[in-house]
């Protein structure tokens, strides 16, 4: 009986992880010396290690095949601890955290200066750059594969540049048809 109860845990945690794909994740740098060899919009994770939004945006939109696939095919994929000890070297200048402490590595720390250039107010934020390694957006909160997919869309297409007010994006969200699964 044990036996058989074994078998059944490792063939259903086979069948998840063969449901789940993972993301090429990337350093900032690695990005941004990809873009000049092959052009492609980066998409960046921010998170801290103790953001509970982080942990979910991580297991249940991420780990999903078609948030995974369409990431890892249109973008450069980027996660960055806004909270961590990273160096990132972005636009020709160094960026640190200087007021990082070790012994907070797992809770609360000193919010990192790139995070602080990009102005990352929440955790999760995922931020969105050209090919040339310009900002276009930062999207704050945790999103389900279907909210996300519609700001992986529209960035990659450029539609976001055809939209000037506030009613021409309510009106593309509301006419927008998601294909990922939920």
């Amino acid at each position: 009986m044990k036996k058989i109860s074994l078998g059944l845990i490792a063939i259903f945690a086979f069948s998840i992880s063969a449901i789940a794909q993972d993301i090429n994740w990337l350093t900032m740098e690695e990005a941004l010396e990809l873009q000049k060899k092959e052009p492609k919009k980066i998409f960046m994770d921010v998170y801290t290690n103790w953001c509970g939004p982080c942990k979910m945006l991580d297991k249940n939109t991420f780990q999903t095949k078609d948030v995974a696939a369409y990431i890892n095919e249109h973008y450069y994929a980027v996660k960055f601890n806004a909270e961590g000890n990273e160096e990132i070297t972005y636009k020709e200048k160094t960026y640190t955290n200087p007021n990082y402490d070790e012994s907070k590595a797992n809770r609360r720390n000193s919010a990192h200066e790139f995070s602080r250039l990009l102005q990352i107010r929440a955790y999760p934020t995922m931020v969105f750059f050209d090919e040339e390694g310009n900002v276009i957006a930062p999207i704050q909160g945790y999103l389900k594969p279907q909210q996300l997919e519609l700001y992986l869309k529209i960035f990659k297409t450029d539609k976001y540049k055809d939209m000037t007010t506030q009613e021409e994006f309510s009106e593309y969200v509301k006419t927008f048809e998601a294909e990922f699964e939920e």
